[in-house]
């Protein structure tokens, strides 16, 4: 256990610093913000682009691992709409908006700094995999069923070529092309610029919980207990258990990887959820779901580590 709170600790005390920074006044949650787009912008894609630039061509991205955590992915997103949408008679575009937090880890902002420690190297190349299903499967695919769902007048086709113009300039995914291009380069990168992009990628995961504590300092979590629930049983039970499932039957030959991938599951959603659920008029849950997801990963990732032997 306690090699467990060696793990968990570390990070959950960061956020923690982060919400006593806002809660005392020491900083204001707007000027959260821009801590966060530092790092989606520039911190994380350093990351992304080492991640993918340092390794083999051959061992940029694990198919096997691709295919299973895409398909657990949407299998727990499956879950989720229909649990939403056929027993609590949310509409269609509430269980999208509902399935997209119980099915999209915080990969980056949580879930690297835990595989880091569990998997050292190795927890870039994964964090890579996640990036691909979570920025070119799970978040365009929810939110065209969204989009579609509350608005009569588009089509989906139209939708759908909206969000992948906007994926054309997500600099996580231009992140790891470069490092694609680079790897196919064949040249190691200049001293300087290899120092700079380690220092960049050092500070996402710091920065980033801090982010997150920070973010969730004065949220009301109160009177939304049903849709709260749904959000965060997917994200911290459902979805762990979805690749689970898929990696019992199709175990593949990197158990580490087949670990890690449990693991990242079982993170709670995506830190940028509230804001992709805004248009939706859905923030309030999403914030509270987030909240609740944080707060209760501290005790359930702690168990996933014990049981996972990691």
């Amino acid at each position: 256990m306690l090699t467990i709170l060696g793990i968990t600790g570390p990070i959950f005390l960061i956020i923690g610093v982060g919400f006593a920074a806002v809660r005392f006044g020491l900083l204001t949650r707007a000027e959260m913000r821009p801590l966060g787009v530092f790092v989606i912008n520039v911190a994380l894609p350093a990351l992304l682009f080492k991640a993918m630039s340092a390794r083999a061509l051959g061992d940029l991205v694990d198919g096997h691992l691709l295919l299973i955590y895409t398909l657990g992915s949407l299998l727990a997103a499956g879950i989720a709409l229909a649990v939403a949408c056929l027993v609590r008679g949310r509409n269609l575009q509430t269980g999208a908006v509902q399935a997209l937090g119980a099915s999209m880890s915080n990969s980056a902002f949580i879930g690297y700094p835990i595989a880091q420690q569990v998997m050292g190297p190795l927890a870039g190349s994964a964090l890579a995999v996640y990036a691909l299903v979570e920025g070119l499967v799970m978040m365009p695919l929810l939110l065209t069923v969204a989009e579609v769902a509350g608005s009569g007048k588009r089509r989906w086709t139209a939708v759908l070529k909206e969000i992948l113009r906007r994926l054309t300039r997500n600099p996580f995914i231009l992140a790891m092309g470069a490092g694609v291009l680079w790897t196919l380069v064949g040249v190691p990168l200049p001293v300087p610029v290899a120092k700079a992009v380690d220092m960049l990628s050092t500070a996402s995961a710091p920065v980033a919980l801090f982010c997150i504590g920070g973010t969730l300092a004065g949220l009301n979590v109160r009177g939304m207990l049903g849709d709260i629930s749904l959000i965060v049983a997917g994200k911290l039970l459902i979805h762990p258990l979805c690749l689970f499932a898929l990696l019992t039957l199709s175990p593949g030959d990197k158990p580490q990887l087949a670990t890690a991938a449990i693991l990242n599951a079982g993170m709670p959603m995506l830190s940028i959820y509230p804001l992709l659920s805004q248009k939706f008029g859905q923030e309030g849950v999403s914030a509270a779901a987030l909240v609740a997801a944080t707060t209760v990963s501290f005790f359930t990732v702690s168990a996933l580590l014990w049981m996972l032997g990691a």
